[in-house]
């Protein structure tokens, strides 16, 4: 169960498609820098197929949190510059991992330059979305993040994590609402456990 968990936390988004041409990496460079918060109910699916359904929370730079719906119950928070995993139907102590080893370290830094170091690997359109890969070019071995974005106006869609371990897991976002007042105690690391108000 923490496997899945930990693809998640390595690993964000897919509604209704829209035409549009091949975006630039500079357009979707601001459009990730111009995204400070954001909620949205998001489906999970797994590198061995099966679902998950939560809540996502985003406040760049570096802070992330998915509340997953019972039965599942888990909470990974990424904060603090790590990412910590509580699944309460295991024994053990949350996992924590450093957040820069993992490819959401991509799209979560301050300042998002898609153009930069040989960041970006694949850089394609499928007909309706703009599909880039990036991964950190010094540490592929950290595995690496797909992203799906439409057009006008750019938003994210889908992601698709490829961890270390060549696994695969896909978060698909529903109704991604930016612009939101969001309280620090939602990434607050310490307190990774427990369910936040709003």
């Amino acid at each position: 169960m923490k496997r899945m968990f930990a693809a998640t936390a390595f690993a964000l988004f897919s509604a209704a498609p829209a035409v549009a041409d091949q975006l630039p990496l500079s357009a979707i460079s601001a459009y990730l820098n111009d995204l400070q918060t954001g909620r949205a109910a998001f489906t999970q699916i797994n590198d061995d197929g099966s679902l998950a359904t939560g809540t996502l929370f985003i406040r760049r730079p570096g802070r992330m949190r998915f509340e997953y719906d019972p039965p599942e119950d888990a909470v990974v928070v990424a904060g603090g510059g790590t990412v910590v995993i509580f699944d309460p139907k295991s024994n053990t102590e949350p996992e924590t991992y450093p957040l820069n080893r993992t490819p959401l370290s991509i799209i979560l830094e301050r300042q998002v330059d898609l153009g930069r170091r040989d960041m970006v690997v694949g850089h394609d359109f499928d007909g309706t979305a703009t599909v880039i890969t990036a991964q950190d070019p010094e540490n592929p071995e950290y595995g690496n993040i797909q992203l799906s974005f439409t057009g006008d106006p750019v938003e994210l869609r889908k992601w698709v994590i490829t961890d270390g371990a060549g696994a695969q897991t896909t978060v698909i976002l529903q109704d991604l609402a930016t612009g939101l007042s969001l309280s620090d105690t939602l990434f607050n690391t310490t307190t990774v456990g427990e369910r936040q108000n709003r």
